[in-house]
């Protein structure tokens, strides 16, 4: 099993702005004193240098853009509804706002067939919606893929019995604990695993201090350090700058490259980047707008595609 892939699954939004659906627990988000179609144009700028970025080393970028169907104002975070493994699954999951539900869409994996990748089977964990419990994808899971571990930070968006459930029919050993930020001085759960941490192949990028619980904390850095993980910490600054949102893939001859936003990358300091450098390189990409207005970053935009060739 690899841990990374050469091919990403991006959607280019329509209608993008603050999702006040997500607001609710998502504390990243920011309004915006622009008007949507303004926000939504310089999300499109924003999309279009990233995917160009991405491209120019080689990676293979597969767009699809949002319909004027739905008010679809998250589209641009497909990480959250779909996941693609490479015995040929297809993985669907229950989503926490209720216009989040509408960017799920079958013409998508129709497109990725048109490609030439294989799609075999679909397991569907949306029924779940109905009694309210979520988990968001790779979002809410971090997969390593190699180790066939997976990491989990409960939230409202993430649920333990559907993480388990996942972990079962896709066979992961389930990592979980509960990451937190500081919001108005209390405590709250971190919305997505992958806003404070990232697995790459030889090493993981974690903010060790949002575990509050030294058990917890304990175990996660046991299972990365048993799977040889070089441990990169970040602080809760460094995570409100989403540093934690970064995603590793496959660009020209096998190159691997760390992806993140030019936010990300300004916080980080001198040492955490010559870390990072000892095992890939680092594209970074500005995604201001996408940051302030949808409180994701540049790991939420990709869906990696592990599907097999036709």
């Amino acid at each position: 099993m690899q841990q990374t892939t050469n091919t990403i699954l991006m959607v280019r939004p329509v209608n993008f702005r603050m999702n006040e659906q997500t607001a609710v627990n998502n504390y990243y988000q920011e309004e915006l004193a622009l008007e949507n179609s303004k926000i939504n144009t310089k999300a499109q700028e924003e999309f279009d240098k990233y995917v160009f970025k991405l491209k120019s080393y080689g990676i293979h970028v597969i767009v699809v853009s949002d319909t004027e169907e739905f008010d679809t104002p998250d589209s641009i975070f497909p990480n959250n509804w779909v996941s693609f493994h490479a015995d040929g699954t297809v993985a669907i999951y229950p989503m926490f706002a209720e216009n989040r539900r509408l960017e799920r869409r079958e013409d998508v994996l129709e497109k990725l067939e048109n490609e030439g990748f294989l799609i075999e089977n679909i397991v569907d964990y949306t029924s779940a919606e109905e009694d309210n419990f979520f988990l968001e994808g790779t979002g809410s899971m971090i997969l390593d893929r190699e180790n066939k571990k997976a990491y989990c930070a409960l939230s409202p968006r993430a649920d333990e019995d559907l993480f388990i459930e996942f972990c079962e029919d896709f066979e992961y050993t389930p990592v979980i604990f509960t990451a937190n930020q500081t919001v108005n001085g209390k405590r709250e759960a971190i919305y997505h695993t992958n806003v404070m941490m990232c697995v790459a192949e030889t090493f993981a990028v974690v903010c060790l201090s949002s575990i509050d619980d030294k058990k917890e904390r304990k175990n996660l850095l046991k299972h990365l350090k048993e799977d040889g993980k070089k441990v990169i910490d970040i602080t809760e600054e460094q995570v409100n700058n989403f540093a934690g949102n970064m995603l590793q893939v496959q660009g020209n001859d096998d190159e691997r490259y760390l992806i993140m936003s030019q936010a990300a990358f300004n916080s980080l300091t001198q040492s955490q980047k010559a870390q990072i450098n000892n095992h890939c390189k680092i594209i970074s990409s500005s995604l201001d707008t996408i940051e302030t207005c949808g409180g994701g970053s540049a790991r939420c935009m990709m869906a990696e595609v592990f599907l097999p060739k036709n």
